[in-house]
């Protein structure tokens, strides 16, 4: 919510607007939903279809402008570029940004933990979100996670 954008300075006054009370605040979880719901509709667009399969194809490559300033890209794992934002909390809840990076690949699994570092996410090449490569299998069906 701290970050100065005409982006996402409409997207404040949306939401209060909808939800009726201007004290409540938005955060990182709802841009990375408005920004994925964004571009599934982008991708139905594009596709021409609402059939699951089609759209999940074409996500890959989808780009969305942020609400933090430069633009988001939907990557092979299904995760999102985004930037980096390292701030000061004020005495209103608040953050006072003091530093920002550019957009930053997100990334599905950890290397640093061993039953993680095994998995592997790509929708385009594996057509599954958590291969493991020791199986080669994909086990996001059965998975626990």
């Amino acid at each position: 919510m701290s970050a100065d954008t005409a982006e996402n300075a409409a997207f404040i006054d949306a939401w209060h607007g909808f939800i009726g009370d201007d004290a409540r605040v938005t955060n990182d979880p709802m841009e990375a939903h408005y920004i994925g719901f964004n571009m599934w509709v982008n991708a139905v667009t594009e596709a021409g279809t609402t059939d699951v399969d089609t759209i999940i194809d074409a996500l890959p490559g989808q780009e969305f402008t942020n609400l933090t300033g430069g633009t988001a890209v939907m990557l092979p794992n299904h995760h999102l570029t985004k930037p980096v934002l390292i701030g000061e909390i004020q005495a209103d809840g608040q953050f006072d940004i003091i530093s920002q990076t550019t957009e930053v690949a997100g990334d599905a699994w950890t290397d640093f933990l061993p039953e993680s570092a095994v998995l592997e996410s790509d929708w385009i090449d594996l057509k599954c979100g958590m291969y493991n490569t020791e199986t080669q299998t994909c086990v996001q069906l059965t998975s626990n996670y």
